[in-house]
């Protein structure tokens, strides 16, 4: 697959950064006390013990009695207030979810609060097929090309396709379908066109003349038959789930299931489908009927079965800064605690398939790290400092980030607007 990656600042620092004293959760390979991390050109130089070297030029951190991991990946969620497709179809891939984004949104840096570094942002699941997702890096920017992973041939911006079937994407009339049967045939009835499309275009080769006209939403869906895009597909019940298995298979195209509310009943299958799962943790009752079932052991229950699995906020379902506690009530429902802490970083990675560059502490890998102040699976732990490619992007000690992390008069305002609220609140203070 041919894409262009997005670079982030070159020079996130001038200098390298060395991080002395923590304890260091890697996710590949063991924890490591009284650790050092040094990263530079917003990359991980070094990763080890206390020998590990570090560069006569670095700036030192003294890290000891923290807690370094690496930056965590949410596989699904929608800060910047994302719209997808709208009620005219209930198909519609040729959607990008980029011309919908308000990265000066307050949700992007309560993300960033909450130790987020790379995020798959969706749109709605109301649809059977909603439109492209964008894979963010949440780098300080304010800006698409500042945030984006990267972007593909034809110049959309990398991420995924959003679908979605079950209750959501049912309508009693119009184009919409009625039953679970016919959400399954419509879909169905979109790949055989794009099959057909990308048939025509591969014979017509250089050849204009003889290349079909263009066709937005076909050649999104042949991205996914080529898996330039990964499927990301809501799906609670146990059927729903073994239907999107069964399309997956038929049009050879990789998926990743989400939600999963009933994940537990057929964990098995799941797992020899090869597909990833990524979960979301609901820790309060209520929600749709569809997903009266989940339970807290889905997470162990997959794991034990084998399904490469994530976790993810569907925020605001659940809030971007509270992400962390997803693992630890996984832990506390039975699912080890490296399987928890891999689901919350090196997995996600994996699934969106940048694990090349993010999801680990490793020599090469992005600088994207968080700063905590205890043990990540603890209640009375946070987060102090969140870094991407070797910049920090949020620190709990500055008031104004502070407030993203803890809440507060104007907290949910967009940053600019809150720049100006704080300013006035500070000048009523001092009259």
């Amino acid at each position: 697959m041919t894409l262009t990656l997005a670079l982030g600042p070159l020079c996130a620092q001038d200098k390298p950064q060395a991080f002395v004293g923590a304890r260091i959760i890697p996710i590949e390979g063991p924890e490591i006390e009284n650790g050092v991390l040094v990263v530079h050109g917003g990359k991980v130089l070094a990763v080890g013990g206390a020998g590990t070297a570090i560069p006569a030029d670095a700036v030192r951190h003294d890290a000891k009695g923290k807690v370094i991991m690496p930056g965590l990946v949410d596989t699904h969620s929608h800060i910047g207030s994302p719209e997808g497709a709208d009620s005219s179809a209930p198909i519609q891939p040729d959607v990008r979810v980029s011309d919908s984004l308000n990265l000066r949104s307050a949700s992007v840096m309560k993300a960033r609060a909450g130790g987020i570094t790379s995020v798959n942002v969706m749109p709605g699941s109301g649809h059977l097929l909603s439109g492209q997702t964008m894979y963010l890096k949440l780098r300080d920017g304010e800006t698409l090309d500042a945030l984006a992973m990267g972007k593909l041939p034809n110049g959309s911006y990398l991420g995924g396709m959003k679908m979605a079937n079950g209750t959501n994407p049912r309508r009693p009339t119009g184009t919409f379908p009625g039953t679970r049967a016919k959400s399954a045939a419509l879909v169905r009835e979109q790949f055989v066109k794009a099959q057909e499309y990308q048939r025509k275009v591969r014979e017509a080769g250089d050849d204009a003349k003889k290349r079909p006209a263009r066709d937005l939403a076909m050649e999104a869906l042949v991205e996914v038959l080529e898996g330039k895009r990964v499927v990301h597909h809501h799906t609670h019940r146990h059927d729903d789930i073994l239907t999107v298995l069964r399309l997956s298979k038929e049009f050879g195209f990789k998926v990743v299931l989400h939600h999963l509310s009933e994940g537990w009943r057929v964990a098995d299958e799941i797992a020899k489908s090869g597909m990833g799962a990524s979960v979301i943790v609901i820790d309060s009752p209520g929600g749709k009927l569809e997903a009266r079932d989940l339970r807290m052991t889905t997470g162990p229950a997959l794991e034990k079965a084998g399904v490469p699995l994530v976790f993810h906020t569907d925020d605001p379902i659940t809030d971007s800064r509270w992400f962390l506690r997803s693992a630890a009530l996984a832990v506390r429902a039975g699912m080890s605690r490296k399987g928890a802490l891999e689901a919350m970083t090196l997995n996600g990675a994996r699934l969106l398939d940048l694990s090349a560059r993010t999801g680990s502490l490793k020599a090469g890998k992005d600088a994207d790290f968080l700063l905590l102040s205890g043990d990540p699976l603890s209640v009375y732990s946070h987060v102090e400092q969140t870094w991407v490619e070797g910049a920090k992007v949020f620190d709990r000690s500055d008031p104004k980030q502070r407030l993203y992390a803890v809440g507060g008069f104007g907290a949910s305002h967009d940053t600019d607007d809150l720049t100006h609220l704080m300013a006035l609140e500070a000048e009523e203070t001092y009259q």
